[in-house]
């Protein structure tokens, strides 16, 4: 039994160990908001915050999360109150698909801890994450605006 806390609740996984968080996530505690892309942690459409540091959930065993916190897409927004980087991807419709969107979305949470006030160089070098549908134009205004908003927040 592996105990842990997913979005701020105590859980515990009863499977076997070696088992990808991103398929305990999604096949044992039913979030589906961490998507499977290329499971082998180079896209990032699997990115969840495991004690508050972005990391690919597929290539996380369930066993490395004990007694460690994880936040999925689902656990970002306070209620009905988003993210400011949930919030500025719909004003800045970023998603054509949204396949990779959760992903994107967890890795510029972090991103935005380290580099409040990014500059498209700060961005292109730290947010790796893979967008089929080539958003990015739209991921990094969204980025700005999300700087913009946590700003606002503080």
């Amino acid at each position: 039994m592996i105990s842990l806390r997913i979005n701020n609740k105590p859980v515990q996984f009863d499977g076997e160990p070696d088992t990808p968080l991103l398929w305990a996530l999604r096949d044992h505690f039913k979030l589906t908001g961490t998507k499977y892309g290329c499971g082998i942690g180079q896209c990032g459409s699997c990115t969840v915050h495991i004690d508050g540091k972005a990391r690919r959930s597929c290539m996380t065993t369930v066993s490395n999360t004990e007694g460690k916190s994880v936040v999925t897409i689902e656990g970002l927004a306070k209620g009905d109150q988003l993210h400011p980087v949930q919030q500025a991807w719909l004003e800045q419709d970023v998603p054509q698909c949204g396949y990779c969107q959760t992903g994107l979305i967890m890795t510029t949470v972090e991103f935005l801890q380290q580099h409040p006030k990014p500059s498209d160089e700060d961005i292109n070098a730290n947010v790796k994450n893979l967008c089929r549908c080539g958003t990015y134009v739209r991921v990094r205004k969204a980025i700005h605006r999300a700087a913009e908003l946590s700003a606002q927040e503080k």
